[in-house]
């Protein structure tokens, strides 16, 4: 129950106090989001740590101004593949078979179906799969930090394509989909703070069929 305690307990998050996480409790999420179950393994896209201030203040101006985005200790962007390439798949296969100190004909034959199928699709349609990815891990990310008692703000209210400049994303072959600031609440100008949570009854979400 202790999960469910803490995602009770966690929102989004309106208004930051400044205040720093400390590095372990970072780095437990980031752990988590790299954890995160995707398609095939492949893990397709990056998440950058932003802690610089004048970054964030750019940041900020093309995220409609939310103060999340300054006052927060650490502010995560979830960047995926802008398409899938032989040379991506290649390098996550290359490195299980180097971890796992071994090759496996299922898993080489599955490799060349891979390579077979993803990088002939359009660019769009392989980044919209590859953000769907970049999202599991978000969310797992979301359910760290408050496992972890670090308030975050989920966040697509920001332009995409300067976003993506500001950071240079292009030129990695990415392309920005949500960002995740983290910090700790401001309960005095937060005028979510302390608002019952509101959920779906579970009969209108949830269907059981036997």
């Amino acid at each position: 129950m202790e999960l469910l305690d803490k995602l009770n307990w966690r929102y989004a998050t309106k208004a930051m106090n400044g205040e720093k996480v400390p590095q372990e409790k970072i780095d437990a999420i980031l752990e988590a989001a790299s954890l995160a179950p995707t398609s095939s393994g492949l893990q397709p896209f990056e998440i950058l740590v932003i802690t610089n201030p004048e970054l964030k203040e750019k940041i900020k101006a093309i995220a409609w101004n939310q103060s999340v985005v300054t006052d927060c200790s650490h502010l995560l962007v979830f960047a995926a593949w802008d398409t899938y390439t032989e040379d991506r798949i290649n390098k996550v296969f290359d490195l299980t078979n180097e971890v796992r100190g071994f090759k496996n004909e299922g898993y080489e034959n599955y490799r060349q179906k891979l390579l077979s199928h993803y990088p002939q699709r359009e660019a769009a349609e392989n980044f919209n799969h590859a953000a769907r990815q970049a999202y599991i891990a978000f969310s797992q990310a979301i359910a760290a930090a408050a496992f972890e008692g670090v308030d975050s703000t989920p966040m697509e209210g920001f332009d995409e394509a300067a976003l993506d400049e500001i950071l240079n994303l292009g030129e990695k072959g990415l392309k920005s989909c949500v960002m995740l600031p983290l910090g700790y609440r401001d309960p005095e100008n937060d005028w979510l703070a302390g608002l019952v949570k509101v959920r779906k009854h579970k009969e209108d979400l949830i269907t059981v069929i036997d």
